[in-house]
């Protein structure tokens, strides 16, 4: 097994508690990885502006991928890497979802809108668009029709969404190109996640680890299942992998 040089972590379902929350005993773990030269990057399906506030709580200092790949920042906001969906497919989608009743939500460049549609779409640089619904029929006829569309790359953060993103981003991408910042590679990493948009970051690590409330398909392809979001599972993770680890050899 190579050193663990870096982690990468999901926020929500992941890092983050049900109620939204870093606890003590994470952040406990986090620093003492930091104080070791690990490099702790947030790798979230979020947009930047909802994700730093808690990497600055946390004292992070190396880079941010946001928008399941879709940008690659610095701590100091500058932005690396970018990459947008076409918007005449984003308002295709959205014609979509509306014909099947779902509940649809956009990022954009500019920001967060959920439940409404722009007045003009091509106003508006998109990086990611999701779809929220019970009803898992709906969802699974709205991937169907979205598999027309070469130019999508299709996840989840939850059973009961789908998270669109322009082909070829991923969380794992953007970690090679964050590993090469830093120059080391993807055996050197540590993922952590939960879901289908962490599924690439968690097979291409050197250890992928699966949260206890992982779905069934991230536990499969992990090599390692930590506890719930709410038992402490990344701080156990890290202690395992990281410090314990570090500390023996």
């Amino acid at each position: 097994m190579s050193e663990i040089k870096l982690i990468a972590l999901d926020m929500d379902g992941t890092l983050l508690t049900k109620e939204h929350q870093v606890s003590d005993r994470t952040k406990e773990a986090i620093a003492k990885a930091l104080a070791k030269g690990v490099h702790v990057v947030l790798s979230t399906g979020r947009s930047l502006s909802t994700c730093y506030p808690y990497a600055q709580e946390l004292n992070l200092a190396s880079y941010l991928v946001t928008c399941n790949g879709g940008e690659i920042w610095t701590m100091e906001k500058e932005l690396l890497e970018q990459h947008l969906l076409d918007t005449e497919i984003v308002e295709k989608i959205w014609h979509l979802g509306l014909e099947l009743g779902v509940e649809m939500w956009m990022i954009s460049t500019e920001g967060f809108l959920r439940g409404e549609r722009p007045d003009n779409f091509y106003d508006y640089d998109w990086l990611k668009f999701g779809c929220d619904s019970e009803d898992t029929d709906k969802l699974a006829r709205l991937v169907k029709e979205l598999s027309y569309f070469a130019e999508l790359e299709i996840t989840n953060s939850l059973p009961t969404n789908i998270e669109i993103n322009p082909k070829g981003v991923s969380k794992a991408k953007a970690l090679e190109r964050v590993c090469q910042k830093l120059d080391i590679t993807m055996d050197n990493v540590m993922s952590v996640g939960d879901s289908l948009n962490d599924i690439k970051m968690i097979q291409e690590a050197g250890i992928g680890v699966a949260m206890g409330n992982a779905q069934e398909a991230i536990k499969k392809v992990a090599n390692h299942i930590t506890d719930t979001n709410d038992e402490d599972g990344v701080a156990k993770a890290i202690e395992h992998f990281v410090i314990e680890s570090n500390r023996n050899g």
